[in-house]
């Protein structure tokens, strides 16, 4: 047959699996490629087995002999992409611009790389024998701790016996250390869940207790010292609501069907605000309707923010509802309170352990009282006369930690307007904030300050430590690894009681003074 003559110089087939052009074009140009006779043959049959070679052939005459447009239309990158073979495994591949091929993503096997590594060196693996390998393994890891003793592969230097020794000693270090831990946090489930055990058993004791004994006669027994210590302890989950209403009273003789006249209404205002403009509102009823719609929007926002972990006040969630017609029940009750930050916590926790109407019943009643209605309709003079009384207690209990206060002129607005407004529940972890409430319920006011100093003694040795800045962001958001016994404890340990007089007595006299200045400072009548 005719010798065809030699490719010219133009454009080169480019191999997926080469390194580069200038290989590609080096091996289509070496001797071996050719025959004896140096031409090239015209295009021989070639075996079925090897469609690369063959397309290879094909794409040097088309070279020679086809246009431009024809080349570039041809599906030449696709085409050879679905021709190749995995068993070619000489090179690492072709990459231009970090772009690599989909397939050689693919995880390789590991003949596959053991292939490659002898076609790249020449040279053949030969696997150490059996007995070279670890003996007496009790176990196989399963991380990466124990490949510390394993052999390095041929093409690596061989371990000595002292580094193999050194080696060995180190992972049993690595083994003893995590055996250690692994007791040492085995020890530690078993307590809690002791402790948890423990509880759970005088948990249900003290409810057989509450509930056949303390709530039938309620009236007779809240006041006693059984009783009194009994509550100290926690009030039993299933019980808790109980008591609380009983405890919290019901002085403004709400019904529930009042609760529901009141829920119509703000239904009511709720849709009239969305289908009336604010214009036709304003006219209406002047800037009180602005300030209720406020309260609306302020409800809706703050409802979102109340207790984000547990996800069931958000919208959506089983209680988003019911705590967004309690909060809007409520601003029509009094509208002359209306909607403030941090009522959703109060309401909420209330909905956690009582039913939809007597939530509403315990929280009107609750805000009613003196403390949370100075600081609810935001009563400035009332609120010093709380924050004043608070630092007489302060002083007397915490002395050191007064006047490291005194010295940054940090006062108590600080950080105590945030735990009285959401009676700690957005402060401390729930479980704890109930355990407050419950002893909160038995000591009225007292216990929300006595309740803050409690806290401000278990960290007082941290405390000491900070500036202005860093007590302030410490004391806004607590750790939340606080636990009701440390904490109690700590409660426990604050005496409320300034020179042989209480809480009421502090707190009466500041209010006898604030009332004397007034009268010395009032302007003379005239004549």
């Amino acid at each position: 047959p005719a010798a065809l003559p030699p490719a010219p110089l133009g454009f080169t087939d480019v191999n997926l699996n080469s390194r580069n052009t200038y290989e590609v074009s080096r091996r289509r140009s070496a001797p071996e490629h050719l025959p004896h006779g140096g031409t090239a043959p015209a295009e021989p049959a070639p075996p079925p087995q090897e469609p690369a070679e063959r397309a290879r052939h094909r794409v040097g005459i088309a070279g020679a002999g086809s246009s431009f447009a024809e080349f570039f239309t041809r599906n030449f990158f696709t085409k050879r992409t679905k021709e190749l073979k995995p068993a070619v495994q000489s090179a690492p591949g072709w990459k231009l611009f970090g772009k690599v091929p989909p397939r050689e993503n693919l995880p390789k096997d590991s003949k596959i790389i053991q292939q490659e590594y002898e076609a790249r060196t020449g040279r053949m693996y030969k696997p150490p024998p059996p007995s070279a390998r670890r003996k007496n393994i009790e176990f196989e890891p399963l991380s990466t701790t124990a490949l510390i003793l394993e052999d390095r592969p041929a093409n690596l230097p061989a371990k000595s016996v002292e580094e193999a020794l050194r080696h060995r000693q180190e992972y049993d270090e690595m083994v003893a250390e995590a055996k250690k831990r692994e007791i040492k946090e085995a020890h530690k489930r078993k307590k809690i869940m002791r402790e948890r055990f423990k509880q759970e058993e005088n948990i249900a004791s003290a409810m057989v207790i509450w509930v056949n004994e303390i709530l039938p006669n309620w009236e007779g027994m809240r006041a006693t010292r059984r009783v009194r210590e009994l509550w100290w302890q926690g009030l039993p989950p299933s019980v808790r609501g109980k008591v609380w209403s009983l405890a919290v009273g019901n002085e403004l003789n709400i019904t529930p069907e009042l609760y529901e006249i009141f829920l119509s209404r703000a239904k009511e205002r709720w849709k009239s605000f969305s289908e009336t403009s604010s214009e036709n509102d304003t006219e209406d009823a002047g800037a009180s309707v602005a300030d209720r719609e406020a309260s609306l929007e302020l409800i809706k926002l703050d409802i979102s923010r109340t207790f984000p972990s547990l996800y069931i006040f958000q919208k959506g969630g089983p209680y988003h509802d019911l705590l967004h017609s309690v909060l809007g029940a409520y601003t029509c009750y009094r509208p002359d309170v209306g909607y403030v930050q941090g009522m959703s916590f109060i309401a909420a926790v209330l909905i956690l352990n009582l039913e939809e109407a007597d939530a509403f019943i315990a929280f009107a009643n609750l805000l009613n009282k003196p403390c949370q209605l100075a600081f609810f309709r935001v009563d400035h003079s009332m609120m010093l006369k709380y924050f004043a009384a608070f630092e007489v207690f302060f002083e007397e209990n915490l002395p050191k930690l007064f006047l490291h206060f005194k010295s940054y002129s940090l006062t108590p607005d600080i950080y105590l307007i945030d735990w009285i407004f959401t009676l700690y529940s957005k402060s401390l972890p729930l479980d704890l904030a109930c355990r407050v409430w419950d002893v909160f319920c038995r000591d009225g006011e007292e216990f929300l300050f006595r309740t803050g100093l409690g806290i401000l003694r278990l960290y007082e040795d941290i405390l000491l430590q900070m500036d202005f800045i860093h007590i302030a962001q410490f004391l806004t958001k607590l750790p939340e690894d606080i636990t009701s016994e440390k904490l109690f404890s700590c409660i426990a340990a604050i005496q409320m009681q300034n020179s042989s007089k209480k809480w009421a007595q502090v707190f009466a006299s500041l209010m006898k003074d604030n009332k004397e200045g007034d009268k010395n400072h009032s302007p003379a009548p005239k004549s």
